[in-house]
């Protein structure tokens, strides 16, 4: 890691997107070579160096290079002498180096030293890598950039008693026993990739076998490695990978590549998974899961995350981005197929819904920041900056959208092509947009700004229903705020899927046999007339969420209400209720400002009535219709975000809605409760569960209640984990003696077990109690936390400073001093970790006078230390201009 100036006068070395130049050199094939043992690791690589551009005036050849200890360099088995490199903390420059020549050097390097989990580092007893996006330059010297592909031979020698397991990627070529209790193992990759993939792990694992055939009647052996004793855990995953391989080859036609596939599952580990060809390194809590243990949201998370990670073989290994400007090229396609992968496989409606609000929660409010940045950005300091929700979500909603612009048939076409066209290359979205502009026949230039332009549209539109002439028209006008370097906004392509309804929720033709159309905004006004309309409709706007847009249409509180109950679209009928209920906050939160008092309409209560008898339709989806806009959400709609107004207002209307359909609720909930007692992983018994606990959460808005969310704890203890936390969940929020009674409870029960224990710190962590801000400093002291555990870290600290809205911005700023504190402990080992941690006091301006204040100091206290990491100083700095 790079110290720096913390100063915000120091200039700082930005890396510019206008500014990549191909490299001089290729590097054809790579042959390594490790021995590990217990306080340090040698690596020996031997690489066959191409010169490729002969234009180039220079003769010298520069490798990145951080941490290593230099042993030896040879070129051409001939060792050079001083004079003929140079050696700094970042690089090895080999001076008047031949056009084609093999270049050996020897480093030494220390895992069990590195807190940055980056490169190669110990975890526990296992040694594993993480390379992306620039970690192998910690494990060796070389040209790290994922434009340079080459063909990996990895040969690993550890004790063998120690480290049975020794892998690498691509496939086994021979092991063999050694002298003093070693052994070897040697693995070829015949494909060539980047250094970023390059994947090692040495270890004593429980080894879980499968296989799966292919369509071409090709046989592949699936292996998953967890640490001792979690096999039992494993199940699901297996399943979840058998299931995307099947999709992916039915659906993108891909067909895996390789003779094995394997998965290794650590517990120390800083992103959630890593697509490593032929063997990912995954976050344990990615990997584990039975009923006991794991929820219903982490058994779909698991199916999404091992999904992304198989589906990056091919959209991200087979053809991988050229710079790290082009990341979305392989993130936004593949959240794209994984996010489609779930809703075929676990629900439509509701998996868009939830991709939806994860945006709305986290994509948007960073656009609206001072770190917005484009989906492909221009410039960056520190790479791993980058591996954000813009990148990642907003960039597959892009996809989304030119999936409908072109036509699904012509999509699926034109990715056959993409990836025949550019296996084993290094490519730019420019590359895959000209691809899917071929395949079209559209121009799609326009189109491209999305990935230049950073800011969330706004498309405003206006109906206007014309009696006489039976014309319905709509006036479209799309506009951008202003972001950091981008004061003003071209037009951008905008796909809006529409529907019209009549006043008594029947969809109307727009055209013979058609009832839906797809209005494409290319300017920043746009009329739009339907013809021969015989009634004033209502328009089903954005079906689908068919753009990544804020929309604005003046809807009556009728139509909203009637387009909840009556839309043909999963998610239009989501967000007709979600504006409406945010409208009605919106009016309790000016009154509760105004010290005016704010009473429930008996609309809202009629409407909810009516939607709790129309549960067995779709359970899963209902759940999702009776939950309110989130605080988050709700502030993101405010100039100046008012959080104790949005808290109290919030949680008048969830104790109105819990006692005014408090038999609703009863009656329902023990209906399904009867139902889902024994916990089965499917679709349905999913809507089911969460049916029933949307019943539940809506009863415990009363303290009558406990006593019904102990029995639930009581009836799933050891059996059932969504139920029992969603009972601890519950418990957490009241300052009663039962609360205390089964956090020691849960404890007592699972605290050999670190991925529960995680849940454990974030049901405290997010508890809506005045205390919390102590309570979450008490448990930084728990011995069960570790600051140098990434999953440790976002339970807790994480759970407190993203989703407790109210306790993280307590007004007294103690929230903030804590979150400021763990991240500068953190910067010293992790800087990762602690550029994630402090991004909820970046948009500081949003706030009130007082918190602006308070979270502006925290901020210039971050600057004001004297070394700092460029991952901190970059964001911290943005924040600040």
């Amino acid at each position: 890691m790079m110290d720096i100036d913390a100063s915000p006068e120091k200039v700082v070395n930005k890396i510019r997107r206008q500014d990549y130049t191909a490299p001089t050199f290729l590097i054809e094939t790579v042959n390594l070579h490790f021995h590990i043992v217990e306080e340090e690791t040698v690596v020996t690589s031997i690489l066959s160096v191409r010169r490729e551009s002969f234009s180039s005036s220079t003769k010298d050849l520069v490798l990145n290079g951080e941490g290593l200890t230099l042993i030896s360099v040879f070129i051409n088995d001939t060792p050079l002498t001083q004079s003929q490199y140079n050696v700094t903390d970042h690089t090895l420059a080999l001076f008047n180096v031949p056009d084609a020549f093999t270049l050996k050097t020897t480093v030494r390097i220390y895992p069990g030293k590195n807190t940055a989990l980056s490169g190669l580092y110990k975890s526990a007893q296992h040694f594993c890598t993480q390379c992306e996006a620039e970690g192998f330059r910690r494990i060796t010297y070389f040209l790290d950039r994922p434009d340079v592909l080459s063909l990996y031979t990895t040969t690993i020698v550890a004790d063998r008693k120690r480290y049975p397991h020794l892998l690498s990627n691509g496939n086994l070529l021979r092991s063999e026993l050694l002298a003093d209790g070693y052994h070897a193992v040697t693995w070829v990759d015949p494909f060539k990739k980047p250094c970023y993939l390059f994947a090692l792990v040495a270890g004593d694992f429980d080894l879980v076998n499968d296989t799966f055939e292919t369509c071409s009647k090709r046989k592949v052996d699936l292996r998953l490695y967890v640490e001792k004793g979690l096999s039992d855990q494993t199940s699901h995953a297996m399943h979840a990978l058998k299931a995307a391989m099947r999709w992916d080859e039915e659906r993108y036609h891909r067909e895996y590549d390789l003779d094995l596939y394997m998965i290794v599952a650590i517990g120390d580990f800083n992103m959630g998974a890593m697509e490593n060809k032929g063997l990912n390194i995954f976050n344990t809590k990615y990997i584990l899961a039975k009923p006991e243990t794991a929820t219903d949201d982490d058994y779909i998370h698991i199916a999404s995350v091992i999904a992304h990670e198989y589906f990056h073989n091919w959209s991200g290994n087979r053809v991988t981005c050229r710079d790290w400007f082009q990341l979305s090229l392989k993130e936004g396609l593949t959240i794209f197929r994984d996010q489609s992968f779930t809703e075929d496989t676990i629900s439509k409606a509701v998996m868009r819904i939830w991709d939806v609000k994860a945006l709305r929660e986290v994509q948007f409010p960073e656009d609206a920041g001072p770190t917005a940045h484009s989906v492909r950005p221009d410039s960056y300091i520190e790479i791993n900056n980058f591996y954000t929700a813009t990148i990642y979500n907003k960039g597959a909603e892009v996809l989304r959208m030119l999936r409908t612009i072109v036509g699904d048939q012509v999509y699926y076409d034109a990715m056959d092509q993409y990836f025949l066209c550019f296996d084993g290359q290094a490519v730019t979205i420019d590359d895959y947009i000209e691809v899917m502009q071929i395949a079209s026949g559209k121009e799609l230039t326009q189109f491209k700004r999305w990935y230049s332009e950073a800011g969330t549209p706004l498309v405003n539109i206006q109906g206007a229903y014309h009696e006489k002439t039976h014309c319905f028209r709509l006036t479209c006008t799309q506009s951008c705020p202003p972001t950091p370097d981008q004061p003003s906004k071209l037009p951008l392509h905008i796909p809006i899927r529409m529907s019209l309804f009549n006043q008594q929720g029947k969809k109307l033709f727009i055209k013979p046999g058609e009832s839906e159309c797809l209005i494409q905004l290319t300017d920043s006004q746009e009329v739009v007339e339907f013809n021969d309309i015989d009634t004033r409709p209502i328009p089903s706007l954005l079906r689908g969420f068919s753009a990544p847009i804020k929309l604005n249409y003046a809807y009556t509180d009728d139509e909203l209400l009637l387009l909840s109950s009556c839309d043909d679209d999963p998610f239009s009928r989501y967000e007709a209720l979600q504006q409406y209920l945010l409208r009605l906050l919106q009016a309790f939160i000016r009154s509760h400002q105004m010290k005016e008092p704010y009473v429930m309409n008996e609309q809202c209560l009629t409407f909810f009535s009516q939607l709790l008898t129309q549960h067995a339709t779709d359970p899963f989806f209902v759940s999702e219709l009776l939950q309110l806009p989130s605080e988050k959400y709700i502030g993101e709609q405010m100039h100046v975000i008012d959080v104790d107004a949005i808290h109290a207002v919030r949680e008048v209307m969830l104790l109105t809605l819990s006692t005014k359909l408090n038999p609703l609720w009863e009656e329902l909930y023990y209906k399904y409760d009867n139902e889902v007692k024994i916990f089965q992983f499917s679709a349905n018994h999913i809507g089911k569960r969460q049916f029933k606990n949307a019943c539940f959460s809506y009863l415990l808005c009363q303290a009558k209640y406990v006593d019904l969310a102990m029995k639930q704890f009581k009836h799933s203890f050891k059996k059932n984990m969504t139920d029992q936390l969603a009972a601890l969940n519950a418990l957490s929020h009241f300052d009663v003696p039962e609360r205390e009674m089964v956090l020691q409870q849960f404890y007592d029960a699972w605290s050999q077990d670190a991925l529960v224990m995680d849940k454990w710190f974030s049901i405290q962590a997010m508890a809506k109690r005045k205390n919390v801000v102590d309570d979450v400093q008490r448990l930084i002291s728990h011995p069960l936390f570790d600051l140098k555990n990434p999953n440790k870290v976002y339970a807790l600290i994480g759970a407190f400073g993203h989703r407790n809205i109210t306790g993280f911005h307590n007004i007294t700023g103690s929230g903030y001093e804590l979150v400021c504190a763990v991240t500068l402990e953190l910067d010293h080992f992790n800087p990762q970790i602690a550029a994630r941690m402090v991004t909820p006091l970046l948009n500081w301006r949003r706030y009130d006078p007082i918190r602006q204040q308070l979270m502006q100091n925290q901020l210039e206290l971050i600057l004001q230390r004297n070394k700092l990491s460029k991952d901190l100083y970059e964001l911290v700095s943005k924040s600040l201009q």
